[in-house]
């Protein structure tokens, strides 16, 4: 048997996924969450064996919750649900250690079966999303998407600098490039550019 975290902010989908995995597998859902901070709180409290988390959420999304797990528990196996995964993201999902990831549009027995092979230590990302990955033209280093991610949430340099354990002047110089790379005049308009191109 695998226990499982169901969080999703689309009710009717996680419901849906909630009454049908078990069906397809030997899987029993140990709770649901609707937002990222709840799924937090209910998968350090259920301690599941594989958390299966949605990556757009309002407020905490996916990776944000799945960053704040890590923190806690480690060796979490996450599975991600996505329709779209753009390529930086993905990214920062693997930097976090996802071990999997599959379509939102996936059949229940389909994310079943993925979730039995994360359970036994595999890893999985369906084809599209993957994909998605190998269309990565950004130019901009991991630091500079570091910082323009802090820019388009509204922080300023100083904040991003104390945020990221760097220099203002480190941070400023990252900017300045991420600029120059987006041809872009303000830091803003570079951040802007960078979510525009599915960069963050």
């Amino acid at each position: 048997m695998t226990t499982i975290v169901l969080a999703d902010d689309e009710a009717l989908l996680r419901k849906a996924l909630a009454a049908l995995l078990p069906l397809e597998g030997d899987i029993t859902v140990l709770a649901e969450a609707e937002d990222g901070e709840d799924a937090v709180r209910a998968t350090l409290r259920h301690r599941p064996d594989v958390l299966v988390i949605d990556l757009e959420m309002p407020g905490t999304d996916g990776l944000s919750a799945v960053s704040a797990i890590r923190s806690v528990r480690p060796d979490q196996v996450i599975l991600m649900l996505t329709r779209h995964a753009r390529p930086g993201v993905l990214r920062r999902a693997l930097k976090l250690g996802v071990q999997g990831f599959v379509s939102k549009s996936a059949e229940p027995a389909h994310i079943t079966s993925v979730i039995a092979l994360l359970h036994k230590g595999r890893r999985w990302i369906d084809p599209d999303v993957s994909a998605l990955a190998l269309i990565d033209d950004c130019p901009l280093t991991d630091r500079e998407t570091d910082v323009l991610r802090a820019t388009a949430d509204g922080y300023s340099a100083a904040d991003i600098a104390r945020q990221l354990h760097l220099a203002e002047g480190t941070v400023r110089n990252y900017l300045s490039n991420a600029m120059r790379k987006t041809q872009t005049q303000t830091r803003h308009e570079a951040a802007r550019y960078a979510r525009e191109h599915d960069w963050l």
